[in-house]
């Protein structure tokens, strides 16, 4: 039976899930020394940050690491969707003293191409991750070729073996507890996702290559029951936000700490794609999903002067708060601890 270790030459079934926004290099290091798989998300940054990153790593860890990249095809934006969005968010804007006119275009979230493609050649990472599908064949072959192994999310079944059919070395079932991005690729109905422990139970019985859990799982009896149901490791990301060697802004560290983070709810007001935050103001009052949301990535663009001059007022009513729904094992303690706390071994094992 292959185990996450022989796969990814990890020492830990463990995979820190690549963040974006709340982690960079610092958080995959430790988590590799550890004996964990560190990941570092790609999908927000720019070919020099991309580079700087890179380099720190390969400067500060020998071990396996891998590195995630969103697939979205990039839309056409839609003049008459976005005058909507904004038009429904007009009321904040004057609440909060925002000339709407004012408003730039958010830098867009770019998918995996053949320029990054070129620039990742140059480091060979050992592993490298895919949300929303995959590339084309031809940028899939040319990653494969310098040996790296290729993950990517399921949220559904027919994910799951859409992956396989197109050559990824494992599936990351992520079930619906997951925080931030759903995977989802294949539909857009909400209603297809399913919980980690299913998903998890229906890949292992119908896919040929492993299948790694992801979502809702908080501390070493959830990544031991990801594995007693077949998985070969457990992925874990919201558990990760208190750690020092996360970017978490000190309000979403305060609202994982609260009695709020209970509440999370699948929204796609911040992006336009649907993601797990914690319930706050902007989700209640607009509810969590909108149908004048513009297409992924484009509806960043407009919340995101409401959340930095909220923000700057300490509020969190228009910011992203993502978490899955287990908060319960976060911790403000070094990651490499935590990455041992969560494979069962290690002083709090």
């Amino acid at each position: 039976m292959m185990n996450l270790q022989t796969l990814l030459g990890t020492e830990l079934p463990i995979i820190q899930a690549p963040m974006a926004g709340v982690q960079g290099s610092a958080l995959a290091v430790a988590v590799s020394n550890a004996g964990g798989l560190g990941s570092l998300p790609c999908a927000m940054l720019g070919a020099d940050a991309m580079r700087e990153e890179l380099t720190t790593i390969r400067a500060q860890t020998t071990r396996p690491y891998n590195v995630n990249f969103f697939c979205h095809t990039p839309p056409v934006p839609d003049d008459a969707r976005e005058a909507a969005w904004r038009a429904a968010l007009a009321p904040y804007y004057a609440e909060l003293g925002i000339d709407a006119a004012s408003i730039a275009t958010a830098p867009a979230r770019q998918p995996f191409s053949a320029e990054t493609a070129n620039l990742l050649a140059e480091f060979t990472p050992p592993v490298v991750s895919f949300h929303f599908g995959l590339p084309s064949a031809d940028l899939l072959a040319r990653v494969k070729a310098w040996g790296a192994k290729v993950l990517s999310s399921a949220t559904t079944v027919e994910e799951g073996l859409w992956l396989q059919s197109h050559g990824v070395d494992a599936v990351i079932a992520q079930g619906c507890e997951a925080g931030g991005h759903r995977a989802m690729f294949l539909s857009n109905d909400i209603t297809t996702q399913v919980g980690t422990l299913s998903l998890v139970a229906q890949l292992v019985k119908i896919l040929r290559v492993p299948v790694i859990a992801a979502g809702g799982i908080a501390d070493a009896r959830g990544v031991a029951a990801a594995l007693a149901l077949g998985a070969v490791g457990a992925q874990v990301g919201t558990t990760y936000l208190l750690c020092p060697e996360a970017n978490t802004t000190p309000l979403h560290r305060a609202a994982l700490q609260s009695d709020g983070a209970r509440h999370t709810a699948i929204t796609n007001l911040f992006t336009g794609r649907p993601a797990r935050s914690i319930m706050n103001r902007v989700m209640r009052e607009c509810g969590p999903i909108s149908p004048l949301a513009p297409t992924f990535p484009l509806a960043v663009s407009a919340v995101v002067p409401l959340r930095a001059r909220a923000e700057a007022m300490g509020s969190t009513d228009f910011s992203p708060l993502w978490a899955g729904q287990d908060t319960s094992g976060c911790r403000a303690m070094p990651a490499a601890e935590l990455t041992r706390m969560l494979a069962g071994s290690g002083a709090h094992g």
